[in-house]
């Protein structure tokens, strides 16, 4: 999904900075009351940025202009939160920016929006509303970061098809388009995402389940049942 240096004209890439820009504030200040309060927590947290960077940096080729790959954000999305999410993704899309040639620094805004902001916000709902009605924890994992994989790649068509639109159709034709071409590879590799997701989720119960409670994850009374069912 990163779009590559110069391929957005004006006035999109500057409005996607100012889109995440708010967000990103407000998850430097949760991430900076996490690493005063919960020192604890920083080897998971940065457990989820290097998973961001390892899955986001295996990138495919895809629709011009742009790639497709696992994007790796629904998992901190379901630890730490949306805004801490946009934040680790902010700083992985400006390494890879900056040493990788993977995106670029003038589209750094619309890449956050869609794989930092756009993706987490759904692993986050989907997750939440899949525990409340109790779905199975694992199910719930695969679903959230599947789903948040998925909607990353829409906001990026979106995206593209908002500064791009068709000469017959406009935006919608053109959002059409790109999110077809995306399909083919993007839907294999978001199962893929979820999967791995949903074990590395059930290797953390067996060994530091109560970071999950402590990160109200789950409760206490969940974590016993899943142990049991697993076990």
């Amino acid at each position: 999904m990163h779009i590559m240096e110069g391929f957005l004209p004006g006035p999109w890439w500057q409005l996607w900075f100012v889109f995440s820009l708010p967000v990103i504030l407000y998850g430097i200040r949760k991430l900076n009351r996490i690493m005063d309060e919960k020192r604890d927590l920083l080897p998971l947290l940065a457990v989820a940025g290097a998973y961001i960077f390892v899955l986001s940096s295996l990138k495919l080729p895809s629709v011009t202009g742009s790639c497709s790959h696992p994007t790796g954000t629904g998992m901190a999305a379901i630890l730490f939160g949306p805004a801490i999410s946009a934040v680790l993704s902010m700083i992985v899309l400006l390494y890879q920016a900056l040493f990788l040639a993977h995106g670029g620094l003038t589209t750094l805004g619309a890449n956050v929006f869609s794989m930092g902001i756009a993706g987490p916000v759904i692993a986050f709902v989907v997750y939440r509303t899949g525990m409340k009605a109790g779905l199975n924890f694992y199910l719930t994992v695969f679903l959230a970061t599947a789903m948040a994989d998925m909607a990353t790649y829409m906001v990026t068509s979106m995206e593209l098809a908002l500064a791009f639109p068709a000469q017959t159709g406009g935006i919608m034709a053109s959002f059409k388009a790109f999110a077809a071409i995306f399909a083919l590879t993007q839907l294999p590799l978001a199962v893929m995402e979820g999967a791995i997701t949903a074990l590395i989720f059930k290797y953390v119960i067996q060994v530091k389940g109560d970071v999950l409670v402590k990160l109200d994850v789950i409760g206490e009374a969940g974590l016993k049942k899943i142990k049991e069912l697993t076990t």
